[in-house]
Formats: structure tokens, sequence, C-alpha cells
């Protein structure tokens, strides 16, 4: 199986199709909430992306097939005073899991953010994502504390939606 991982070109069509239709194949997927996104999303991902600085995302194809995919955005750390890398979604297709793109995937994330000087890159994972969780570990994530003796840090949301 031939294996390519580049960075997306939001302007390039076929790599704005290939990324709606990753994080759709992920909004899909139990641990992406088990439901198509929407019409909108799907036609305006990639161009929205496009005006956002310092976002950026890796698409894996597998023998020219959209496999993968990483979205990713620059946040800043306060406690190093340095950017950081938030590391927002992670998609590997079912027919392609189990073959390494996801470690893949994430050497290149990390080569980026090296290249860029950020301090550390961070990452959400459902609780029972256990699947996620394994990969992410074997990637050198772990949850972040500052004080084992209050615990590890929650991930929390407020939704502000304007429908």
């Amino acid at each position: 199986m031939k294996i390519e991982v580049i960075q997306a070109n939001y302007l390039d069509a076929h790599h704005a199709q290939a990324i709606s239709y990753l994080l759709d194949c992920y909004a899909t997927d139990p641990m992406g909430g088990a439901a198509p996104l929407p019409t909108y999303v799907k036609e305006n991902l990639a161009t929205e992306l496009a005006k956002i600085p310092n976002a950026f995302s890796i698409i894996c194809y597998a023998d020219g097939n959209p496999a993968g995919l990483i979205n990713c955005f620059e946040g800043f750390s306060t406690f190093k005073c340095k950017p950081l890398l938030n590391i927002h979604d992670v998609v590997v297709i079912n027919e392609y899991r189990g073959m390494g793109l996801c470690q893949i995937m994430f050497e290149r994330i990390e080569e980026i953010a090296r290249q860029r000087g950020y301090c550390k890159m961070t990452l959400e994972v459902l609780e029972g994502n256990k699947a996620a969780q394994s990969a992410y570990l074997k990637n050198g994530f772990v949850g972040y504390e500052l004080d084992p003796a209050m615990g590890k840090a929650l991930f929390w949301q407020k939704t502000l939606d304007q429908d």
C-alpha cells in the first residue's frame, strides 16, 4: 500500500473535498457523535479553515484514497509564554485503522510543531475511546496535570449556538 501524508492546501478543491469527506466519516462514527456533518459544514469547512491564521491540516492518502486527517490550530501557553499546537481532530477511517496511519500523521505533525517552535502539543479524547487513547499514549501524549494531588485536567465546553 502506498501511503502519502501531505499538508493540505485549503484552497485546493481535491484537498477541500478530502477534508470534508474525512471529517464527515469521523462525525458519523460513534466516537464523533454518530451524526453526519450539516451540509453547510461540508460545503464550507476548508474555506473557513483557510481564514484562520496558523490553522493547518494533514491528510493521509492510502493508494490515492483519503484515509486519515488531523486538523490543528495554534494556541498559546501562558505558563511557558510560547505558542502551542492543539490537535483538534484525529481521523482514520474504519477500513484503514490498525495500519499505523495515525503514527505516520503524528510524526508529520510533530515535525511541523518543532519547526514552528511550539512548546507542546495538546489534544482531547473521550474517556471511552480506548483505541484513540492507546494511539496517543504510543505517540507520547499523557493526561495533563500540574499536581497529581489535584488530578488530571478535564475538557469542558459551553455551546453558543446561533441557530
